[in-house]
């Protein structure tokens, strides 16, 4: 053995016993069988210490923000703006003033498309986004794009589900504005070279916003490094609430964008004559927010982060190949999304069957996936099928909830051949 193999450490495995302790739900049973949830990539399931965050906020010291002198209020201010902190770490954002708290990333991306957007797209202009992005990611952009009087660009797809960087690079010009591309697919797990896409833009003078939403879960986010205009992600896939994600934005950006709502807090001054604006982050956080999804959030995120993303993604990668390696096995599956170092997620067809015959059925024995477009009808419509079949793998899952999913599926095969 070198001395370099001697220092390569392999990430201790998860105790996946102790993880699935900490969610309540995952005791339940479905039809009378055990659950086996394989759904993480829509919405994870939730940590005692969430749940929990949100139950002693109503019980002990509940009121609204920024605005009470009282106890309660400047209690719960205090909370709310320590998860702003804690999404500084978390995404190794430069300042916390540069981590805008919205419902999620679908209005995180509308808030950029709507402010930066507005500003500065113009008639001619271009946008670029890739074949496999989720609709939240397409129609903000279309929307801007219709009203602006600009082009819209797609990344094409090659056939194992990763992005053609050939073709990107040609379409890059002077008049690229913006490239909008997901750092992970959520329809078939492809992990997109954001690295080299960044680079790219910013050498043609555009700027870029990745949708991080599946990757955010899995893996250590560092926008810094990355260099990233923008950056979305939704709290409910990271273990955390709905209605509370995240968009940073460069500083400088966010300085320049105007406004996108009115109302409370976002103001400095108010007369009828004019108004001021406030400070970031406030700028953009028009009216009383998702208090408790807020400080919630924060114990989400330190519960990932106490696990540590090498542990996750090295435990998330075994189970990826562990499913690819049984799937490929079966003659009445095909996998859809083959690319190298793609994510936590196995999207597949069976010829017999439709997708939501496949989920119905797999259902019934208590295992939960996700059948249909996903939000991502163009890739769908690259590799001409009506959907897929998405199991998607979390903290909580092991080689036994792939097992079942095998199992489940000889259910299918023996129903309809």
């Amino acid at each position: 053995m070198t001395n370099a193999a001697k220092h390569i450490s392999t990430p201790a495995p998860l105790d996946v016993a102790a993880i699935k302790a900490d969610f309540p739900i995952l005791s339940e049973t479905v039809y009378g069988k055990p659950l086996t949830f394989l759904d993480s990539a829509a919405s994870a399931q939730k940590p005692l210490s969430v749940i929990n965050a949100e139950k002693e906020l109503f019980e002990h010291y509940y009121a609204n923000i920024h605005r009470g002198v009282y106890k309660f209020s400047q209690d719960a201010t205090e909370a709310y703006e320590e998860t702003r902190n804690t999404v500084q770490t978390f995404i190794n954002a430069h300042r916390s003033r540069e981590c805008i708290f919205v419902r999620g990333a679908t209005e995180g991306i509308n808030l950029v498309a709507q402010t930066w957007g507005r500003s500065n797209v113009s008639e001619g202009d271009e946008i670029i986004l890739s074949e496999l992005e989720h609709h939240s990611n397409i129609v903000p952009w279309q929307m801007l794009a219709e009203e602006k009087g600009a082009k819209i660009k797609v990344i094409p797809l090659l056939d194992d589900g990763s992005v053609d960087m050939e073709v990107y690079a040609s379409l890059l010009t002077e008049r690229t504005k913006l490239v909008a591309v997901a750092h992970i697919s959520n329809s078939i797990g492809t992990h997109l070279p954001v690295g080299e896409i960044i680079r790219m833009a910013h050498a043609a003078g555009a700027k870029v916003l990745l949708d991080g939403c599946q990757a955010a879960p899995h893996e250590a986010i560092d926008v810094q490094a990355l260099d990233v205009d923008f950056y979305a992600f939704s709290a409910h896939k990271v273990y955390g609430p709905t209605g509370i994600g995240v968009i940073y934005g460069k500083e400088e950006l966010l300085d320049a964008m105007p406004p996108w709502q009115g109302g409370g807090d976002m103001i400095s001054t108010v007369t009828f004559e004019k108004t001021t604006y406030n400070d970031l982050p406030h700028k953009f956080e028009a009216g009383t927010p998702n208090i408790s999804g807020g400080i919630a959030m924060k114990h989400a995120l330190d519960y990932v982060s106490a696990i540590g993303f090498d542990r996750i993604a090295a435990h998330e990668a075994d189970l990826r190949d562990y499913a690819s390696e049984q799937l490929v096995g079966s003659n009445s599956v095909r996998l859809i999304g083959t690319a190298e170092g793609k994510g936590a997620i196995i999207s597949f067809v069976m010829e017999s069957a439709h997708p939501h015959d496949i989920g119905t059925i797999l259902d019934r024995q208590g295992i939960a996936v996700r059948a249909g477009h996903h939000c991502a009808q163009p890739v769908m419509d690259r590799f001409g099928i009506p959907g897929t079949v998405r199991a998607s793998f979390g903290i909580y899952n092991d080689r036994s909830d792939v097992d079942r999913l095998i199992e489940g599926l000889k259910k299918v095969v023996d129903i309809f051949g």
